[in-house]
């Protein structure tokens, strides 16, 4: 019971943090719309009003990632065999199977809760607990749903972009929904005891920043603003379903990348 309330309280705090960043963002862009900018200033961009403060978040981050997360991911996929490493991944995938059911039911696709169902007993069972992805192989690949989705899924809109000291891109919205799923939805984290638990998410942030390494070949000039338009295009990827829409979030000059893992 009493964790049950400390999850509650939880996502009543980042609730609030979100509208309490979305409201003066909207004040700031109306009053752009209104006034013209001072002589000689930047202007501000609607979709990262707070681009000063997020920049500097990002080469925090970066630094974090230079000097510790990143050498350690490294060694991870020198010295771990590739088909280990891919067990470990499809095993951290399983377990947010229960995630994209609910999620899916919320937004009321029964198709897809469906298939995560079939997914995760498919995977547990004759996956050797989840190691093996033997779903897809049975035409059963993965959809993956999340409580930020089911926001967007609902009229929900994402708030500018939003750089979090160590959990990296960001918006009101994806942060809500990233609380949601932790703290208050089901989740087959629920079922793993202390310390045990705080071993495993260290694997997992390791195995997924190795996983993301290869794709650092494709980032080219400043990284700081194509980090911010793949993470923005992935995620209206996500919540339109892979449908093709108008991206209010690419530049002319970025390509329209769809990296898995921002």
């Amino acid at each position: 019971m009493k964790h049950f309330f400390i999850r509650r309280r939880l996502v009543t705090f980042c609730l609030l943090l979100s509208l309490a960043t979305v409201v003066p963002s909207g004040q700031a862009i109306a009053q752009n719309m209104q006034e013209p900018p001072p002589e000689g200033s930047v202007p501000v961009d609607p979709k990262d009003p707070w681009e000063n403060w997020n920049r500097k978040v990002y080469t925090f981050n970066e630094t974090i990632d230079r000097w510790f997360l990143k050498p350690v991911a490294q060694a991870y996929r020198t010295f771990t065999p590739r088909i280990v490493d891919r067990g470990i991944t499809n095993f951290f995938n399983n377990l947010t199977e229960l995630r994209n059911f609910t999620n899916s039911v919320l937004q009321l696709k029964g198709e897809s809760a469906v298939v995560a169902v079939g997914r995760f007993t498919y995977n547990t069972t004759f996956g050797l607990g989840g190691l093996i992805d033997v779903a897809t192989a049975f035409d059963l690949p993965e959809r993956p749903e999340d409580f930020g989705q089911t926001l967007g899924y609902w009229g929900v809109g994402s708030g500018p972009y939003l750089m979090l000291p160590f959990l990296g891109p960001s918006t009101p919205r994806h942060l809500t929904g990233f609380a949601t799923d932790g703290f208050a939805l089901p989740s087959a984290w629920d079922t793993v005891d202390s310390p045990e638990v705080y071993y495993a998410r260290a694997l997992q942030i390791v195995d997924k920043r190795a996983d993301l390494i290869p794709a650092e070949s494709f980032i080219s000039g400043d990284s700081y603003v194509f980090v911010r338009n793949a993470f923005l295009q992935r995620r209206e990827f996500l919540i339109n379903d892979g449908k093709v829409v108008n991206d209010p979030f690419a530049s002319g000059d970025d390509e329209d990348l769809m990296l898995e893992d921002f």
